[in-house]
């Protein structure tokens, strides 16, 4: 591939624009914020590894922490300078190119997810999951897309509830009734 082809205008050609280094003497939108962001995160990451033992020797348990951590507070400091010093690219925004409106939706799915597995249990949420986002993704009918979210969280279910045996948050859903139920269906009948 040529290393200035950038693809069209939008850059969903199927190609990928994210050679190393990205645009040569030019930063995309967002890249300045995300690399400041990454030196506080680093600098927060190199306080706590502090906390564990302070630095009193070299074999204290907080050390290799804490030099890990200011190694990479050092190198994102390095790349925050770099990219600051750099233009910005002129046909590209964050809300196009970067974080388009679905990713930033998928995010907040992804987060709601995460506090409602709990409460409702993972069956539940997947299924709630699982729905609005085939039909989001999809723009199909209710009959494929409560098919296809249903079919899958079965099989999902199945793999990961039977087969693994993982457990999974049960929330509000009798889970272990119906897997007795089911067990005892297999065994010889239900009681």
């Amino acid at each position: 591939m040529d290393p200035d082809f950038r693809g069209d205008s939008d850059h969903h050609d199927g190609t990928s624009d994210a050679t190393p280094g990205g645009y040569i003497e030019q930063r995309r939108p967002g890249e300045l914020g995300f690399s400041v962001f990454l030196t506080l995160a680093s600098l927060f990451l190199l306080y706590n590894a502090y906390g564990i033992s302070g630095f009193k020797a070299l074999s204290s348990p907080g050390s290799v922490p804490m030099a890990t951590t200011l190694v990479m507070a050092v190198s994102a400091f390095i790349v925050t300078l770099r990219t600051s010093r750099l233009s910005k690219v002129a046909h590209e925004t964050l809300s196009k190119d970067i974080l388009p409106v679905m990713v930033i939706l998928f995010i907040g799915f992804l987060v709601i997810f995460g506090l409602l597995l709990k409460p409702l249990g993972f069956v539940l949420t997947a299924a709630l999951f699982l729905i609005v986002a085939i039909k989001v993704l999809a723009r199909k009918g209710w009959g494929y897309t409560l098919t296809v979210a249903l079919g899958s969280l079965v099989v999902i279910w199945i793999v990961f509830r039977v087969v693994f045996t993982v457990l999974l948050p049960a929330g509000i859903l009798p889970e272990a009734e119906f897997i007795q139920f089911f067990r005892n269906l297999m065994s010889g009948g239900a009681s």
